[in-house]
């Protein structure tokens, strides 16, 4: 029996980090669900706070404008009092202010990928993720895997969503946190 068929009990909000394509909204919704949780995606957060979609803020702002209201959704998200389930923007974790403050208020949990399973995923939505105009998309999701792997990697558990449905993704998710609450605990 794996503990999908009897599913952990939030004792903190979970936030879901990893690179564009890796399953973070679509997995994070299945765990929520089996949790009994809510879910949020930030980048939808920073959107309905915006009035804006997230391609339109990075044409208008910058990046540096979409991250600082990135940066105070996920914030706000985090005093929430019941633990939820929080899909992040790839590069959220990135900020060293909002990663000290997952640390302090939530299990973070790096959802990753081989990288030619992203490209393939992120090439199903062509336009639909700003970093990825800028050039090529396989180069540009290489640059991040290698900027940003060793920053993922301060994650508390790790789980490879390379391989299988979102389910089975979200099995493991809902094991290794398990194992971790489990090791917590004692």
């Amino acid at each position: 029996m794996t503990n999908s068929d009897n599913p952990p009990v939030l004792s903190r909000h979970v936030t879901l980090v990893g690179l564009m394509g890796v399953g973070k909204t679509t997995i994070g919704r299945r765990l929520a669900r089996r949790l009994g949780a809510e879910f949020a995606d930030a980048d939808e957060e920073v959107e309905r706070a915006a009035g804006r979609s997230v391609a339109e803020i990075f044409a208008d702002f910058g990046e540096p404008a979409f991250r600082d209201g990135e940066r105070k959704v996920i914030a706000r998200l985090l005093e929430e009092p019941e633990p939820m389930i929080i899909g992040l923007g790839g590069g959220a974790f990135i900020n060293d202010e909002t990663r000290a403050l997952i640390k302090a208020q939530a299990i973070s949990i790096w959802l990753k990928a081989d990288l030619d399973v992203l490209v393939e995923r992120v090439a199903r939505k062509p336009g639909a993720r700003p970093l990825l105009a800028q050039g090529d998309p396989a180069e540009i999701m290489a640059r991040l895997e290698r900027e940003r792997s060793p920053i993922y990697a301060q994650a508390d558990i790790v789980v490879d969503t390379s391989v299988g449905s979102h389910e089975q993704s979200a099995d493991q998710v809902l094991d290794a946190l398990a194992q971790y609450q489990d090791t917590k605990a004692r």
